[in-house]
């Protein structure tokens, strides 16, 4: 049996390529196998997992917001013991110069002396004076007769010189490093002050979280108390309305009121008068007790009621001020935020810039567009 040689082997493989990237560009450019063959599982998992990625950002973005506010609060006391270290460093530094680099110390004052005329001496003074020039004819070439005394004054003028700017060298080591020390120490006491600070804040808010929680507890207390109070006294009246329901003359229909001629045990209904005084002074006695009570009671309500008013008013006070400070750091914060993002809009600007002048400034024409889409690959 004779087998295909490698060129039909070749053009059958290529052939069938040809086949498949046919049927696959039919599939793919097919719009509406494209758009209706939709995995509908696939979607569901997507917008599943895009709701817990949306949640996921919202608990980062919490998170982040609230470590940026207390980066703020930190970033405003650093910025305050900044500018206080700068003030004080500026304040050491004038007072230093006042007291230790005065105009008159300094060895270039001669030259610009206000009393300098006053002090200079004569314009010539001898025929040796080493101030007169060549031109006044007072001293020619070779006739430096004082040249072994200047050369040893000048030798002890550089040294001398050399000291002095050793001793100014070493005077302003010891000043720098007076200045470092002294922030140093400043920086201590901000961070000192700074941790007292917060100190005093947790403890301030403890002490009014338990004040509340004490005063809560007592309102409680009290509630629960004078309900079982009015609960004790409603039983207390409705067992003596029933005892005096019972015993009145009323139900009990006293035969003292309506006796009859005929006998002790018969009474005439059209005849009797009701209670006697002494009932009825006893009633009224027990009205006005009640009616004491209930005034006394709306007495206290009132109190209560105007308590409750004044403590709503604090709170609501101390809540307009809390409110007023955050808004503040809000403004403060929007305001910091909006210069970053000016800055940031002028660096994209600039950015946008470069591209479109340097880097874009080669436009594809309409052959670099027609190579795209002609295979399914």
């Amino acid at each position: 049996m004779l087998r295909p040689g490698p060129d039909r082997v070749e053009a059958a493989l290529r052939e069938r390529r040809l086949q498949g990237e046919r049927w696959r560009q039919g599939r793919i450019f097919d719009a509406r196998t494209r758009i209706i063959g939709v995995d509908k599982d696939a979607l569901d998992t997507q917008v599943k997992d895009r709701k817990i990625q949306e949640e996921t950002e919202k608990a980062q973005n919490e998170k982040i917001a609230g470590e940026m506010k207390q980066n703020d609060k930190i970033t405003c006391i650093l910025d305050e013991r900044q500018r206080n270290d700068i003030r004080n460093l500026n304040k050491a530094l004038a007072e230093f110069q006042h007291n230790f680099q005065k105009p008159e110390t300094r060895r270039e004052f001669d030259l610009s002396d206000p009393q300098g005329l006053k002090k200079d001496t004569p314009a010539r003074l001898s025929d040796s004076d080493p101030r007169c020039t060549v031109s006044g004819l007072q001293m020619f070439v070779g006739e430096d007769l004082n040249q072994a005394q200047r050369s040893d004054f000048q030798k002890e003028q550089s040294r001398e010189w050399f000291l002095q700017q050793q001793r100014d060298w070493e005077n302003a080591l010891a000043d720098k490093k007076l200045a470092e020390d002294l922030y140093d120490k400043n920086r201590v006491e901000l961070d000192q002050k700074a941790i007292e600070l917060q100190r005093i804040n947790e403890e301030t808010r403890r002490a009014v979280c338990a004040a509340t929680k004490d005063f809560n507890r007592i309102q409680a207390a009290d509630l629960a108390e004078r309900k079982k109070i009015e609960k004790r006294q409603e039983e207390s009246d409705n067992m003596a309305e029933i005892s005096n329901l019972l015993r009145g003359d009323l139900l009990s229909e006293n035969p003292e009121q309506a006796t009859s001629s005929f006998g002790s045990h018969r009474v005439f209904t059209d005849r009797w008068k009701g209670m006697n005084q002494d009932q009825l002074m006893a009633i009224r006695y027990t009205q006005q007790q009640q009616v004491l009570e209930k005034l006394r009671l709306q007495e206290e309500e009132l109190q209560r009621n105007a308590e409750w008013d004044r403590q709503c008013v604090q709170a609501a006070r101390a809540q307009l001020l809390f409110e007023r400070q955050q808004q503040r750091l809000n403004r403060e914060h929007r305001r910091a935020l909006d210069n970053a993002n000016a800055q940031l809009y002028q660096e994209q600007k600039s950015r946008r810039i470069y591209l479109q002048e340097e880097v874009y400034s080669n436009c594809p024409t309409g052959q670099y567009f027609t190579q795209f889409n002609t295979t399914s690959r």
